[in-house]
């Protein structure tokens, strides 16, 4: 089980916001490359970047801090999301070292991006859905579409994208607990790993998301319980390879 710690970047500092209201943050750090480096030498095997600005302005505002991110740990997977509404963005961010970019609103709003990108730039474009009641959110989860979050995942994963990153909105941010059930029914529906965000909170939600690794959930992306010091980064990690070997 791959644990992933998100690096939310707001106005170049590290923050986390809760339900995704900007309005609603906590600034933990003022130096977001030091922070990476803080989970890098937890264990950490890849870093998850929102550019927050970005995902509301719908174009780039951190670019610079993640590119620098990128350059520091050259050999460490990188996905970035937050903004990403064109293929010059993309192209951008692998540019500078990224591994992996999420596209979210545009792969809702028009998907047949997303199979053009899966065609110019094969594994590396990985899908944010963000999803409440099974609805699909886009906007910084302002808005609430009508599509279905598993039709969603099925037709990007015939575009070839490498992962759907699923978060809960209703739990995101708010250190209830992740959502195991929606994320099974996500991942036994497609071929593709999952990534499960937003709610793991505590070491028993990575333990009962390690029980359904076999199930396609590939990794969790951990945010504000790393922050708040209520998960133990390494010992998340050893516990997670423990279950791996077992």
């Amino acid at each position: 089980m791959l644990l992933i710690p998100a690096i939310d970047l707001k106005d170049g500092k590290c923050v986390r916001l809760r339900q995704g209201r900007m309005e609603d943050s906590t600034i933990f750090s003022d130096d977001p490359v030091a922070m990476a480096e803080r989970w890098v030498k937890a264990g950490a095997r890849r870093l998850h970047l929102v550019d927050l600005n970005g995902a509301f302005a719908g174009q780039p505002v951190n670019a610079q801090v993640i590119g620098q991110i990128a350059q520091t740990f050259p050999n460490l997977p990188i996905q970035v999301g937050g903004g990403i509404r064109d293929e010059a963005t993309v192209e951008t961010y692998l540019n500078v070292g990224v591994q992996f970019v999420i596209i979210g609103t545009k792969a809702v709003q028009e998907p047949h991006f997303i199979n053009d990108l899966c065609l110019e730039y094969p594994g590396h474009i990985i899908v944010g859905l963000d999803a409440k009641d099974g609805r699909v959110a886009t906007n910084g989860w302002s808005k609430l579409s009508k599509h279905n979050v598993i039709d969603l995942a099925q037709t990007f994963e015939r575009d070839g994208v490498e992962a759907i990153i699923y978060t809960d909105i209703g739990r995101d941010g708010m250190m209830q607990g992740v959502n195991v059930e929606a994320t099974v029914r996500l991942a036994q529906a497609i071929g593709i790993p999952v990534i499960a965000s937003g709610g793991v909170s505590t070491l028993d939600d990575v333990r009962a998301l390690c029980a359904v690794e076999h199930e396609g959930v590939m990794g969790a992306i951990i945010g504000r319980a790393l922050y708040d010091g209520v998960i133990d980064l390494a010992e998340a990690q050893r516990l997670a390879e423990a279950a791996g070997s077992a």
